[in-house]
């Protein structure tokens, strides 16, 4: 099982970093539970599919369509969970971001059913987001 969770994280990663929504919203579970951490526009607890696309849209506008995970660096899994070590970055006006993070990924039967998201700086994400 763990190699199939490491499998479906690397095809939600290569999903993300090309842009495939509908590879994405096939991994993701119709319920999952979303937690964006910090204390910006998007921080909190998006649960379903619709309000996490919702974001992650709300996301790539702020952003001028910049926001990208620019390299994963490694995928660690423990039976249900995946842990990602990832860096990202974006840029809007004049403000930049980029930094290292953690994803980690809950996943059941095949689906992402829940998400945690860790920042290197939150501040500075934070400052970024808004």
């Amino acid at each position: 099982m763990t190699s199939t969770n490491i499998d479906i994280a690397r095809t939600y990663f290569q999903a993300v970093q090309t842009g495939d929504m509908a590879t994405l919203g096939g991994l993701l579970d119709e319920a999952i539970v979303w937690h964006q951490p910090g204390a910006n526009q998007f921080s909190g607890e998006h649960k379903g599919r619709d309000a996490v696309f919702q974001m992650l849209g709300s996301m790539m506008e702020a952003s001028r369509g910049t926001f990208a995970i620019d390299k994963i660096h490694a995928l660690m899994a423990n039976g249900d969970l995946v842990a990602a070590t990832i860096h990202f970055s974006g840029r809007h006006d004049d403000a930049s971001m980029s930094m290292d993070g953690v994803d980690l990924l809950r996943i059941t039967d095949g689906k992402i059913t829940e998400m945690w998201l860790f920042s290197d700086d939150p501040a500075t994400e934070d400052a970024f987001w808004g």
